[in-house]
């Protein structure tokens, strides 16, 4: 299955490797150079690229590209999956998945993947079954390790991995027995300039800390688990009696982990947290534009929104921007054209405002452009879907953990677009299940391609989503 794997970093050198089968050249990876030099984001460059003997299959995490090679057709999707694993794998052992901490602890880490795969195969991917097999690193076992000359690796075959609940080791004891859950919600939004919502979808997510005695054995119930769409498991979970009851029954894991991923894409059950008021203005033969933009928190159940940073891509004719700003601080960077404005935590009693003027250059034409304003924020203790969960239960064990469960709610992909509302014929091209179609478009529209799958084409340029290309013409 996977031959090898590169680490390739930002500056574009390989800086680790690792073979299994066989060892496949370095000079394979020319073929990925070439596309992340045609990509025009990093996170565009395609999660599957071919070549004349090989495919590569990659992920971009932390600012590192994780490169598998494989020489026979194989699931994409499975590859994917276990490179994120394997970033997991390293962000729970190091703390940080960096390049820096990889080379620091580079023997823990050709131990580690020599042991998730077997010939290729994946073989050991549970974190706990792991740290029975490898030792986690620490100074003092660095330093034993390095007088001794011994390894991380642990002398006895892991409790739990011929057992039914392999993810689980046995023989776990705490003194206090705790379980903590957060759900924590990204929004992505585009809202034009009258404030109406031309998308909007929730990703959510359930993270655990479980750690509990014994073999406990959990059910968590939700308040309206029908809001749930899309939903990925922990394969600890029991699927039946989730397709049965709505309710999620398992065996924790010891330690972190995710419990499952979930996805909302009713318009109409997606509450949108904050408004834009917003006019950047270009006359005529003037070398003076007006910006004005006013933030104010909508629909939050009286909890405050929190870290909100703005920032917009300002046309290639401003020269210079000078603002004023009501609250927080702004930035302009005059060679990029991006403009900043770090807010802060937003007071409904007096709303942030950005107001003042951009020099333009002298003679130029109006720009053509309307500059998108792209929103970050966070709002704490408060799930923007509406889900609660309604109980935690424990049993197989007679003693009483504490439980917590906590909430937030943070922009994803939030965007206020100042486009003109023209309507146009144009011919869109669709690289994937869909047959080339043409029909009215405004600048922004939603196309289908699958249930919940809702994908946004932009008049001009092209975009790559998910695995489908996208291009106006």
């Amino acid at each position: 299955m996977i031959h090898s794997l590169f680490l390739v970093n930002s500056s574009g050198d390989i800086f680790l490797e690792k073979h299994w089968k066989s060892v496949v050249s370095r000079s394979v990876c020319d073929y990925f150079f070439e596309a992340q030099e045609r990509a025009t984001e990093p996170e565009n460059v395609p999660p599957v690229i071919p070549t004349p003997h090989h495919y590569l299959i990659s992920v971009l995490r932390h600012r590192i590209y994780f490169v598998a090679v494989i020489q026979s057709e194989v699931p994409p999707l499975f590859v994917i999956e276990f490179l994120h694993r394997v970033v997991d794998t390293f962000q729970d052992y190091f703390g940080v998945c960096t390049e820096a901490a990889i080379k620091d602890n580079v023997v823990v880490v050709y131990e580690l993947l020599e042991e998730m795969l077997d010939n290729g195969f994946p073989l050991a991917t549970e974190s706990n079954i792991l740290k029975e097999l490898i030792k986690p690193p620490t100074i003092l076992r660095t330093m034993v390790n390095t007088i001794t000359g011994s390894t991380n690796v642990g002398e006895q075959l892991p409790t739990g991995q011929l057992s039914v609940v392999p993810w689980r080791r046995t023989g776990v004891k705490y003194t206090n027995n705790e379980a903590y859950f957060d759900v924590v919600e990204e929004i992505d939004v585009i809202i034009d300039k009258s404030g109406s919502t031309i998308t909007a979808e929730i990703q959510g997510v359930i993270d655990a800390c479980v750690k509990l005695t014994g073999m406990p054995d959990l059910t968590l119930s939700f308040m309206n688990p029908r809001l749930l769409d899309d939903v990925s498991f922990h394969p600890c979970v029991r699927f039946k009696r989730w397709e049965a009851e709505r309710i999620l029954s398992f065996i924790p894991p010891d330690g972190n982990f995710r419990l499952l991923s979930y996805h909302v894409s009713s318009q109409n059950l997606v509450a949108i947290p904050v408004y834009v008021k917003h006019n950047i203005t270009f006359r005529e033969g003037s070398s003076q534009g007006r910006f004005d933009l006013t933030l104010g928190p909508k629909q939050t159940m009286g909890k405050g929104v929190e870290a909100v940073l703005v920032s917009s891509q300002l046309p290639r004719g401003v020269l210079n921007a000078n603002l004023s700003a009501s609250q927080g601080t702004y930035t302009f960077d005059p060679v990029t054209k991006m403009l900043t404005w770090d807010v802060g935590k937003i007071n409904p009693q007096k709303l942030p405002s950005l107001k003042g003027s951009m020099s333009l250059q002298a003679g130029a034409s109006k720009p053509d452009e309307n500059p998108s304003i792209n929103i970050q924020f966070k709002i704490q203790q408060m799930a923007i879907s509406g889900l609660k969960v309604n109980r935690l239960d424990m049993y197989g064990e007679k003693y009483k953990p504490f439980k917590g469960i906590k909430y937030m709610t943070k922009a994803g992909k939030f965007q206020d677009n100042k486009l003109n509302q023209k309507e146009d014929h144009r011919d869109i091209h669709c690289e994937g299940t869909m047959q080339e179609q043409s029909w009215p478009l405004s600048p922004w529209t939603g196309c289908v391609f699958r249930r919940s799958f809702v994908k946004m084409c932009r008049m001009e340029g092209e975009v790559f989503l998910s695995g489908f290309t996208v291009t106006t013409r």
